[in-house]
């Protein structure tokens, strides 16, 4: 019987891989380098979960990466992406792409139309579409753009321009994907424009991923269903990732955060991921990372994109130690830490495996905090004096890091997870207690393995038409209806947030809700996995 879950978490330094079982135990994990191609290293950690289990029992592989965030930051693997703004004259006083850094409008920037359309806050319309101006774009993009995103006025509330444009893009140009800005943003046309573009941007870095993937399975003979994370931490069919990949930006440290629930049983808590180069904190809120009410960027670019509460530091286990010279942070001793790292080479750059690097886990072993490496702590150049200092200042640095993302003065435990976990101390201020779960150092992979269906509602409401109750009720009923089309179980789905954002703009007592219901995969897929309603 297929009961196994077997989650892949590829970071910057490690890919971690996880084999969990239908109780939840993990009963295979492993720790693989991170490949420059990715796909090496995915390969050889699945190779070595898979020698300790029965590969016929194993129901689907779920996928998280950085890749996506990776491809923005770094400018490379990007789509052209032309852009259709429905709103004319009123909105083209701040074209698309504007506030965008330079060199990243240079690799993704394609042609750009304003067209006349869109709706009013309450839904009423502005203009009637004009559908000849839409057709007009879809020859200039032709051969010039390979995706392309349309945003419109007030689609946020009735996207029907919106979706009128994406289907006629869609069959004018039925070899790019097109992207509606209500399926991936929620308020602001700019914001939502924003993250349809960046959407499209990803998609060929999203579908290469998934080609690699499939052929891997295929050499291994491994059969069974394909899954990425989501940024809330939920699944994602392939083809709905492939479809949607800019939901998948925050999907590392998510699963990080999901694993450290699963492996710890603690629902509220502060997470501190510690990879080989950074550090993400965050917090758990019922079980899912606490999301973020601000704007997020993401590569320069403002989005509107809701994504997890997350501080991010470059301070792992393979970040450099050397006299300070500007750079870096600056710890007792005339040294500082970072921004650089060893990365992926820690295995033969740190003094620990023979190598010619100070790192911070180099530190750590001589302070005492771990022992591993080939060479003992005694023999390692670093003096008491030093290891001291800096592992002082890593602490106080942490407890920095922790205090920023506390809502209240309300105490928590904290969740150390990660391979480089053994930086956290066993104290810090402000936090009940400090929790090492088992497995912890591949929490990212597990959190992958447990990931479960979800489907979102975003919808405006009128609580002085409708009362507000009957509002919320028929939100929960539309977001349930949705996670099990994303596959969930139907008796077993729950709901796991409602929102409600006063919108004193909009005529009567209106109020933006979100809701999210999630739910383990039932045995039996449905056809259609949509995942989110009006999203």
């Amino acid at each position: 019987m297929r009961t196994l879950r077997l989650g892949v978490d590829v970071g910057s330094t490690n890919t971690d891989a996880a084999v969990v079982d239908r109780d939840g135990t993990v009963v295979a994990r492993h720790k693989a380098v991170t490949s420059g191609d990715l796909m090496t290293g995915i390969r050889q950690a699945l190779s070595a979960v898979l020698a300790e289990v029965d590969r016929r029992a194993v129901a689907r592989l779920v996928l998280g990466t950085t890749q996506a965030v990776n491809a923005i930051v770094e400018r490379r693997m990007l789509a052209r992406v032309g852009v259709l703004r429905i709103g004319a004259p009123a909105t083209s006083l701040v074209p698309p792409f504007t506030g965008w850094p330079g060199d990243l409008v240079d690799v993704v920037g394609g042609p750009v139309a304003m067209v006349r359309g869109g709706h009013e806050y309450d839904g009423g319309e502005i203009a009637p579409l004009d559908e000849e101006a839409v057709t007009a774009f879809a020859a200039a993009c032709a051969g010039r753009a390979d995706a392309v995103a349309v945003a419109a006025v007030g689609s946020a509330t009735n996207a029907d321009h919106e979706q009128r444009a994406v289907d006629i893009l869609d069959r004018l140009l039925p070899a790019g994907t097109v992207t509606a800005g209500h399926r991936v943003g929620g308020l602001g046309l700019i914001e939502r424009e924003n993250a349809a573009i960046l959407n499209g941007a990803l998609t060929g870095v999203t579908a290469g991923l998934l080609r690699g993937l499939g052929a891997a399975l295929r050499e291994m003979d491994l059969q069974c269903d394909t899954y990425l994370t989501e940024n809330d931490g939920t699944l994602l069919t392939a083809d709905r990732a492939a479809r949607y990949p800019v939901r998948t930006i925050a999907s590392g440290p998510t699963n990080s955060m999901r694993g450290a629930h699963h492996l710890s049983g603690l629902d509220d808590a502060v997470v501190v991921d510690v990879g080989g180069s950074s550090t993400d904190v965050g917090v758990l809120s019922g079980g899912f990372p606490r999301v973020s009410t601000m704007p997020t960027e993401i590569g320069g670019v403002r989005t509107n994109y809701r994504l997890p509460d997350l501080i991010s530091a470059a301070l792992g286990g393979g970040s450099v130690v050397r006299p300070a010279s500007g750079g870096g942070f600056a710890v007792e001793g005339g040294f500082a830490v970072g921004p650089e790292s060893v990365g992926a080479a820690i295995g033969t750059e740190a003094l620990i495996f023979g190598g010619p690097v100070l790192t911070l886990s180099d530190v750590s072993v001589a302070a005492g905090r771990t022992a591993f490496g080939t060479v003992p702590a005694p023999d390692l150049p670093v003096d008491a004096a030093t290891a001291a200092a800096v592992v002082a200042s890593v602490d106080r640095r942490l407890a920095e890091l922790t205090d920023r993302l506390r809502a209240s003065r309300t105490t928590l435990p904290l969740v150390a997870v990660g391979g480089g976990a053994h930086l956290v101390p066993d104290e810090l201020p402000g936090i009940r207690a400090v929790v090492r779960p088992a497995d912890g150092a591949v929490a990212n992979a597990v959190g992958a393995a447990v990931a479960e269906a979800s489907g979102t509602v975003h919808q405006v409401y009128r609580f002085d038409v409708t009362s507000r109750q009957a509002c919320l009720d028929e939100a929960r009923r539309l977001a349930h209806e949705a996670a099990v089309r994303a596959g969930a179980a139907p008796d077993r789905v729950r709901i796991t947030r409602i929102s409600e954002v006063p919108l004193a703009y909009l005529p009567g007592d209106s109020a933006r809700v979100v809701v999210t219901a999630v739910g383990p995969l039932a045995d039996a897929l449905p056809h259609d996995h949509q995942g989110s309603v009006g999203s």
